[in-house]
């Protein structure tokens, strides 16, 4: 089966693959499911959830450790120099435990939590990306998490002290032709017996090259009996059949061990099997629920060296008789990057606590995360580009050959750039968190614009709906954020005053600003977004799927909200505990204030937008009409196909796999 011969699938049939795999039901409260249905759930946030004091204690002792390791033992110059992590530095990650971070004690992990495992991937990803590329695919979206979550108690002794140790793992469900529509799935598990015979071709394996174990995501052929469908198994790589036919290179990350991985024949047992055939996809979608943290934990990690370096070097290079941070156009960027990079740390750690305590669903949250984190960290890289100048622009080698410190700035822009496509790109996010965003109008009032349902169907929806409606949309016309002294606990302390004085007259403490307008701006907001939201399935109906410009916008001013209501629940635990609290304060309103002037020009663009004419362009650029706008320039490409063949066979190539041990 060649690339192009693929089975074709309709954009109905593919939806309905996606929507089969997400999870149903919301079992837990959510907190961001709540702001996109206008329903500002402070409580579910405030007071910020802390760890356990033993959680804490372990997961400090572990940082500790791997500080001191990553600043003696990891080069991270000649990872990039030699595109490729030493082993002895893998071999040294295995023996200080970090391949079992998040593998219980029981099988020999060292059972952190989310919070202090996120914390290890940003200082490990800091020295060098590509080690925290490569311990999050392994426990993230790798063997380990599955089996947490899905796997059998056989799977787990099996399998866990190997991954905790020893093994590393990676996770294999692209191929050539299939990205983020899995219903074209052609990887194929055909049943023998009491095992599966694996054939297909794997894209973009992270990890494939040096791993150990794989999970492998293949489709189950229906059949009597057999309910068939996308399925997970757990693959040696060293089993007959497989092979790693190439090692990828990429414009950053160039530690990256990522390759294509060709599966012929391979004898899979089903005691290797995850879960029941046709659970692979909601097996992929539960493990990224909370394994997408970890990319916007290295992202916040990015922009505290970003912050660093911007620090450091305003106040050392002057121009025009002053320290270029004084400039007021080099200063607006350093602003964007503290208050940034405050936001993202309280983003992902109250993402992360809530996870681990477990009393929320946090699917959307996680989603957001990735979604905000990935792109707000790549402007922040491309802000300190901006501000190092030409020397931003140079390779820190060349830095160093000339005599001046080797400050890798661009090395983080291209290292930075695949967080955006990585775990599911902007684009498909924005479309997974509007889906999330909706669930509730669409439980009660899909079916009237569902064109294969009946007339009778559609009326008992409209009753339903109707209900709903009637309920829902009265609270959102009023709300707490109308009150000018909601939210009393963001404000700033008084100072000690006069006993005579007025109550109206206190002071505040000096430097200390007022979070609680922000707050009551978020609730404001979070019952506008709800309205436009109704209004606009009310105005589109059955082609609101089609709207994805007007939903990427309302998820974007949804991820404004949630990262000002996070910066601002963090600040307010760091002020009680007499932690930097001023300070604190003091970037949250920072953030706070750039937040509100996006949001605000996102709610513009819902309904003044060019949307309809770019559709237009759009079919013109491909009907050939704009042709002639190319001409006088020479493409540079190679020859060959625009997707590689991806017939399954034996392989005609040499195997690249180099496992560590």
């Amino acid at each position: 089966m060649t690339a192009s011969s693929v089975r074709p699938v309709s954009e109905r049939e593919a939806r309905q693959v996606a929507e089969a795999a997400r999870e149903q039901l919301w079992h837990k409260p959510s907190f961001a499911k709540e702001l996109f249905l206008g329903r500002f759930r402070l409580d579910l946030i405030h007071p910020h959830p802390a760890p356990a004091p033993d959680d804490v204690r372990r997961g400090e002792t572990f940082l500790a450790k791997l500080q001191e390791f990553c600043e003696t033992r990891v080069d991270a110059a000649r990872i990039e120099r030699e595109a490729q992590i030493p082993d002895e530095t893998i071999k040294g990650l295995k023996e200080l435990g970090a391949l079992g971070m998040k593998i219980d004690t029981k099988y020999g992990g060292l059972g952190l939590t989310q919070v202090y495992y996120n914390k290890a991937l940003a200082l490990a990803g800091s020295v060098s990306p590509a080690i925290g590329a490569l311990l999050s695919a392994h426990q993230s979206i790798g063997v380990p998490q599955p089996l947490k979550l899905f796997g059998t108690q056989e799977q787990k002794d099996r399998f866990l002290p190997r991954c905790a140790r020893t093994d590393i793992s990676a996770f294999l469900l692209t191929e050539p032709d299939v990205g983020s529509d899995p219903a074209r799935l052609a990887t194929t598990a055909v049943p023998d017996g009491d095992d599966y015979l694996l054939d297909g071709v794997k894209l973009w394996t992270t990890n494939g090259v040096v791993a150990d174990l794989l999970v492998v995501m293949a489709r189950v052929p229906r059949s009597e009996g057999r309910k068939g469908g996308i399925t997970a198994f757990v693959v040696e790589t060293a089993a007959e059949g497989v092979t790693v036919e190439n090692r990828n290179a990429f414009m950053g990350l160039r530690g990256l061990e990522n390759g294509v991985t060709r599966l012929h024949r391979v004898r899979v047992p089903a005691a290797n099997r995850i879960g029941p055939e046709g659970a692979g996809l909601k097996i992929a979608l539960t493990t990224l629920n909370t394994g997408r943290l970890s990319l916007p934990a290295m992202c916040a990690g990015a922009g505290k060296w970003c912050l660093k370096i911007a620090r450091e070097w305003s106040a050392a290079r002057e121009q025009w008789g002053k320290p270029i941070a004084e400039h007021e156009a080099v200063g607006a960027k350093i602003s964007f990057i503290a208050a940034t990079t405050f936001a993202l740390e309280a983003v992902i750690d109250l993402a992360s606590q809530m996870a681990d305590e477990d009393r929320n669903d946090i699917r959307i949250e996680a989603a957001l995360a990735k979604l905000y984190g990935s792109e707000m960290a790549w402007l922040m890289a491309d802000e300190l580009v901006q501000i190092r100048g030409g020397r931003g622009y140079e390779t820190a080698a060349s830095l160093a050959a000339r005599g001046e410190r080797a400050v890798p700035a661009e090395q983080m822009l291209r290292d930075l750039r695949i967080n955006r496509i990585f775990e599911g790109s902007t684009e498909i996010m924005h479309l997974l968190i509007a889906r999330e965003a909706v669930d509730a109008h669409l439980s009660v009032a899909g079916d009237l614009i569902d064109p294969d349902k009946s007339l009778q169907d559609k009326g008992k929806a409209a009753a339903k709906a109707g209900g709903f409606y009637a309920r829902w949309l009265p609270g959102l016309l009023t709300g707490p954020g109308q009150l000018p002294r909601a939210y009393p606990e963001f404000r700033p302390p008084v100072a000690h005053r006069h006993p005579q004085r007025k109550r109206s007259a206190q002071p505040l403490v000096s430097g200390h600003p007022d979070l609680s307008p922000h707050l009551r701006y978020v609730e404001r907001s979070a019952r506008k977004l709800a309205r436009s939201t109704f209004y606009a399935m009310s105005r589109w109906q059955g082609r609101m799927e089609t709207k994805q410009g007007f939903l990427s916008r309302i998820v974007d001013i949804g991820a404004e909200l949630f990262a000002m209501s996070a910066a601002c629940v963090r600040a307010e635990m760091l002020r009680s505990r007499g932690d930097h609290g001023v300070a604190a304060y003091q970037l949250a309103d920072a953030f706070c204030r750039q937040a509100r002037i996006r949001a605000e020009e996102l709610f513009g663009r819902l309904w003044t937008n060019t949307d309809e004419l770019d559709r237009k362009v759009v079919s013109g650029v491909l009907s050939g009409t704009y042709e002639w706008l190319e001409h006088g320039v020479i493409d540079p490409s190679g020859d060959g196909p625009w997707i590689a063949d991806a017939t399954p066979g034996p392989t005609a190539r040499r195997n690249v796999h180099r496992p560590i041990h």
